[in-house]
Parts: C-alpha cells; structure tokens; sequence
C-alpha cells in the first residue's frame, strides 16, 4: 500500500513537470511556426514616416575596443546621412579606442569610473551627453558588430512608425580559420533561434520580444523615460523588460541586421556563454514575477507572453529536460501503468522536436548541415557546466569577452537572409 502510494506521489509530481515543459515547448513551436509566415510587419507599410527626415543618433560604448572598432566604424560611417550623429562612449579605455573613433569622425566621450563598469553605465552616459540635443531616434550599436547595409534607416523608420522600441535580427557568425571548435556551428544555429526566429514569432503574433543586444532603435521620448545606468550580465534583455513594464514593448524588424563573429578560442566563448546564461537566469527569477503582475494589474497580454517566453529554459538546457523526463515517464508508466505524464512527456518531446526543425528548415540550414547534426550532443555537453555554475557559484560582475584579431572577411562574406 505504501509502495502504491509512493508511485501514485511520483506519478503527481512527474505529471506537474511534464506538464510545465509540455506547455513550455508548445509555445516555443508556436512561435517557431508564427515566424513561418509570410512577412506582414510594419515595414511593408506604405504609410509609414519617411526615415530619412528623421534626426538620428547611433551611440557605441567602446571599451578597449582598438582591435576591432575601424572595421566596425569603416562600414557603419558609410550608412550615415548628413545631419545624423556618432557618439563613442569611450568607457574605462586603456587603448587607442578614443583616437581611432575620432578619426572616423566621431564624437567621442572618454569615461573612466572603476567602480560603476559595463556596458548599461556607458549607454547612459551617452544618453545624457544627447539630452542636450536630443535626436528624434537612438540607434545603439556595438563595437564589435557588422551593421548590414540598409540597418540604420530601416530602424529608424520602424521606430518613427510606431513609436516603439526595435529590435534587429541579430545574428552570429562563425570566425575565419579551420581551427574552430565545431561545437561553434551549433552555437550559431542556437543563437538564430532565440534572436531571430522566437523574436520573428512574437512579432507577427502582435507580442512584445525581449532586446537581444546590438542594432536596436528607441524613439527618443521612450528611451529618455528609462534608466540605463546597470552593471546587470544582459543589460540589453533587461532595458527590454524595463520597458515593456513601462508600457513600451519592442517589436522585431526582419529588415534591419547585424552581425557578430562568436569567440574563437573556448575560453572567450565559455566566458561569453556564462555571462549569457547567468544573466538570463537572474533576470528571469526577478521579472517573471513583475511581468505576471503587471499583465494582472495592466490587463495586457503582452507582459504575459513575455513572462512565459522568458521561461524557456535555453535550448540544449531544455533539450536535456524534456528527454530526461520523457525517459522517466515512460520507465514509470511501464512499470506502474500510470500514463498520463508519460503522454504529457512525448507531446513535450514531439512539440520541441518539431520546433528545432521548423526552425531549421527555414532559417537554419546554412548554420548547421544536416551531416552536423551530430554535433549536438557535444553543444548540450559544452553548457551543461555552465548552468551547473550558476547554482553553485553564479556570475555577478559584468566581464567583457576578449576581443581577438578583427574578423572582418568573415562578417563581409556572412549573407544572412531572415526575411
């Protein structure tokens, strides 16, 4: 009898997982199939204000970034019109980051404060530097990435438009050489799915996406309502649930790209990765709970959505779950008879499966080749010590990946079509 109700409690316990997971993953397939359809966003408006009489302001917080910044500023300058402004947040700089950013013309701001670093006080300290001329629209832009002809102005129109705030597709590419870990192609495959294809669904869903990083556009009015000032590990994903609470919800725009090249050595890529992942946890734990209640309180949908989105465990942290918890499941059903979280477990599987591969299919096949597929194991095998980490001894202070010999062939020759 105690036996009997020993299974019964497992049975219960297992069937709450299954079902969290299974709810989980059902709603990543559906925003991986609402990123299928066809384009609709606001770009394909004919109405929309024209871009080009709008004022525009690109800041770049720049630290240490000599090695890179002239490829990054040799591409970027181009795309500027007459009357648009460059402002590089020099911040904490021991290089030559200032110098080379004023000769492409730049107005550079030279900050040094120890003990408030990371990329959030830079930001600010740009903002505030523009709050004596404020533009009609800011474009924020990391030193290390490659602005896809086009970006700016598309940016710019959409954040006009619709008065909010604009994320870009943000992608990763894989750097030169043949000495690469090749764990690195899934690492880029997974990176598509949660900034391109995830933040593509919620959009043509009429859903709020969280700010993924470089190559976003904030109306001036919106952004000038928020407090950047943040040491946080993923400043970006945490100004995006700021302002979605402040009633500003971001939105994809498929038109607007940018590129960045992953780490080549594993030491630069397990660093970068822990920052990610540790930050992506802290902020889920502090603002699923603000999001709930501002979808209560707000009676909006969108902070909901969000709320839920953010719960999605990381892709190979998600992968590992849903099979261990099919497995089990099914042990215990055999055993037992008891199937009801053993069938929750295999719609769980099904919905997750069929996601990766909608994903694939249309957007991936360039990142991973399906004779790569066996890579996937060794990707979830890499991470997995990094979420390990964040229970035992989680990252708090911000940490800049170190930067490597500039990638520029390898960013000119990426070819990424999101549309």
């Amino acid at each position: 009898m105690a036996f009997d109700l020993l299974l019964v409690m497992l049975h219960g316990f297992l069937t709450v997982l299954t079902g969290v997971l299974c709810f989980l993953c059902f709603f990543l397939l559906l925003e991986c199939v609402a990123a299928l359809w066809p384009q609709g966003d606001l770009l394909s408006d004919p109405a929309r204000p024209d871009g080009d009489t709008a004022t525009l302001a690109v800041v770049m917080p720049a630290h240490n970034e000599a090695a890179i910044l002239a490829t990054t500023l040799g591409q970027l300058v181009p795309q500027l019109r007459v009357g648009d402004r460059l402002v590089v947040v020099a911040d904490n700089c021991t290089d030559e980051t200032a110098a080379i950013a004023r000769t492409w013309g730049a107005t550079v701001l030279e900050r040094q404060d120890s003990l408030r670093q990371g990329k959030g006080y830079a930001l600010n300290h740009g903002l505030q530097h523009l709050a004596a001329n404020p533009p009609d629209v800011v474009v924020m832009v990391d030193a290390d990435s490659w602005v896809k002809a086009g970006t700016l102005r598309s940016l710019t129109q959409v954040a006009l438009s619709t008065q909010r705030p604009v994320q870009s597709a943000y992608l990763m590419t894989l750097p030169e050489g043949k000495a690469i870990a090749l764990v690195s192609r899934v690492s880029v495959f997974a990176t598509r799915i949660r900034n391109v294809v995830r933040l593509r669904g919620m959009t043509r869903l009429g859903l709020p996406v969280i700010l993924t990083g470089t190559g976003m556009a904030f109306p001036w009015s919106v952004i000038s309502s928020i407090d950047l000032a943040s040491s946080s590990l993923v400043e970006d994903m945490k100004l995006g649930l700021d302002l979605v609470l402040a009633g500003h919800e971001p939105l994809l725009c498929s038109d607007a790209e940018v590129t960045a090249v992953l780490p080549r050595s594993r030491s630069a890529a397990t660093s970068q990765r822990t920052r990610w992942e540790h930050g992506r946890f802290e902020v889920m734990r502090r603002y699923v709970p603000l999001l709930l209640m501002a979808a209560i309180r707000q009676r909006r949908l969108g902070p909901l959505a969000l709320a839920i989105d953010l719960c999605i465990l990381p892709l190979s942290l998600l992968v590992c779950l849903v099979v261990a918890a099919w497995a089990t499941t099914w042990l215990l059903a055999s055993w037992s008879g008891l199937w009801f979280a053993a069938n929750l477990g295999s719609v769980a599987l099904v919905s997750l499966t069929l996601a990766i591969l909608a994903s694939w299919v249309r957007f991936g096949r360039q990142d991973l080749p399906i004779r790569q597929f066996v890579l996937i194991p060794l990707f979830i095998l890499w991470k997995l010590p990094i979420y390990l980490a964040f229970f035992l001894r989680p990252q708090q202070k911000w940490v800049r990946t170190q930067r490597e010999t500039p990638q520029s062939e390898a960013l000119q020759s990426t070819d990424s079509t999101v549309q």
